[in-house]
């Protein structure tokens, strides 16, 4: 079956197809749930969690406010099919819309894992057994995501474990969970569950947890995250085995974890292997990335890729950005746009909150940036102390000499929020003094945060 356009991945690839491209024949591919990583096991139901977790939290931090709260309970079916009822609807009604609807004439869906097998050429082994079907494409663009890592542990086959992609859907809440990684999600599930009452157990190789980060949020995130969960730091997992209960964790100087739960969050890995991209002339990564120039396009003649299955960052905002990019380049190909990854920020929807973009501090000295660096508490603003916080502090790094932003670091409440900001200024080259000092700031809100650790910045 020949295709003017083969798309493979419903997440962000699913949002290339508008009104524009009813004139061609298309093929859409997903051999998972309908609608990507974000919507089904990602960005959308974690922050579900999420929030409910902050509220679940409330009550532990009333008490110096002068109001006495208690949590009652924590009814987790009704908080898990809340999530699902939203989600799983949208997923179906996203399938149902491009296979049955009329704008959607010229598109076709296959349910199934499509592996090149030459040139823009893929075999398709449908989900439902039946034979498999060999199409190709004038054009091909690669979406197809990526998927939790499982770690090479001995025992780990004769155990039962949860992954991001369905811990979220458990039957009943554990008593305990042993959480093995110290990263973003093993913050936010960590956070999560041991807001809902789960004593956690956190296992990681490095010395701190989101070692990533830069590196005084790093640390003031793991001096708070010991007051919540057992954090087992700098070591290895010798082995794993089943119990009466659940599962034992053997950590490689002798001590042990036990849980009901075990949950890995090792990190994710890009599908490229299971599409056999090197029969089809398209090269990857150590990592296992698909290589992509500036316009998103791969080492193969006619085949695009965006998403996880190709950039580093893995973030769903970044993925939208260059289905944008793939979408006016596959319309305008005498009129190609390249890709914005300059200023890329992330967020942790973990408690503290943290938010980041650009260079962290240890960066800025291993590229031997010239840099002046400031930060401000959130105890040092009006609103930080009517929330009482003690912990949270934005960090901002500054080239002294023209005030431009380097990178900028947030921890607490609100941080994805307050760091838009400066996001903006980055990415219009708006330095610290005219950001500072060429706008009002809302007193007594949160963004004075910003405005004071701007002004703090000590500028040649």
């Amino acid at each position: 079956m020949r295709f003017d356009l083969v798309i493979i991945g419903t997440g962000s690839g699913n949002s290339l197809l508008d009104p524009r491209f009813a004139g061609l024949k298309v093929a859409l591919v997903e051999r998972g749930v309908f609608g990507g990583t974000c919507l089904n096991v990602g960005c959308i139901p974690t922050k579900m969690f999420v929030h409910t977790a902050d509220i679940a939290l409330m009550p532990s931090s009333s008490s110096k406010l002068g109001v006495d709260e208690t949590l009652d309970a924590v009814h987790w079916p009704q908080i898990r099919d809340r999530v699902f009822g939203r989600i799983d609807p949208i997923a179906a009604g996203g399938r149902e819309y491009r296979t049955d609807h009329p704008d959607n004439a010229n598109v076709t869906v296959f349910a199934g894992e499509a592996r090149f097998t030459g040139d823009r050429t893929l075999e398709i082994t449908p989900n439902d057994g039946s034979d498999p079907v060999t199409i190709s494409g004038e054009r091909v663009v690669l979406a197809a995501g990526g998927r939790a890592v499982v770690p090479d542990i001995p025992g780990i086959d004769e155990v039962e474990y949860h992954t991001s992609d369905t811990v979220m859907r458990l039957e009943k809440l554990p008593a305990r969970m042993v959480v093995i990684g110290g990263g973003f999600i093993a913050a936010e599930f960590a956070h999560v569950f041991s807001a809902y009452g789960v004593e956690v157990t956190v296992v990681a190789r490095g010395g701190v947890l989101l070692r990533q980060e830069d590196r005084d949020i790093s640390e003031r995130f793991t001096e708070l995250a010991r007051q919540r969960w057992d954090l087992r730091l700098g070591r290895q997992v010798r082995r794993v085995a089943k119990t009466d209960t659940g599962v034992l964790v053997e950590l490689d100087d002798g001590t042990t974890a036990e849980g009901e739960v075990l949950l890995l969050a090792t990190g994710r890995t890009p599908n490229s292997d299971r599409l056999d991209v090197d029969r089809g002339g398209i090269e990857v990564t150590g990592s296992g990335h698909v290589v992509v120039d500036e316009y998103q396009r791969t080492t193969a003649e006619g085949v695009w890729a965006l998403g996880d299955i190709s950039s580093p960052w893995e973030l769903k905002h970044v993925a939208n950005h260059e289905a944008r990019v793939v979408q006016h380049n596959l319309l305008h190909p005498d009129d190609l746009v390249a890709a914005d990854h300059r200023f890329v920020p992330h967020a942790v929807f973990t408690a503290p909150q943290i938010a980041s973009v650009g260079l962290t501090e240890q960066q800025a000295l291993d590229r031997g940036v010239r840099y002046v660096t400031a930060t401000q508490d959130y105890a040092g603003i009006a609103y930080g102390w009517a929330m009482e916080n003690t912990t949270g502090f934005a960090k901002l790094l500054a080239d002294p000499a023209t005030g431009q932003l380097l990178g900028a670091h947030i921890l607490g409440p609100q941080a994805p929020t307050l760091i838009q900001p400066l996001i903006q200024a980055m990415s219009f080259g708006l330095d610290a003094r005219s950001m500072a000092r060429g706008q009002y700031w809302v007193h007594p809100a949160m963004p004075e945060l910003i405005e004071n650790a701007l002004l703090n910045l000590p500028l040649d």
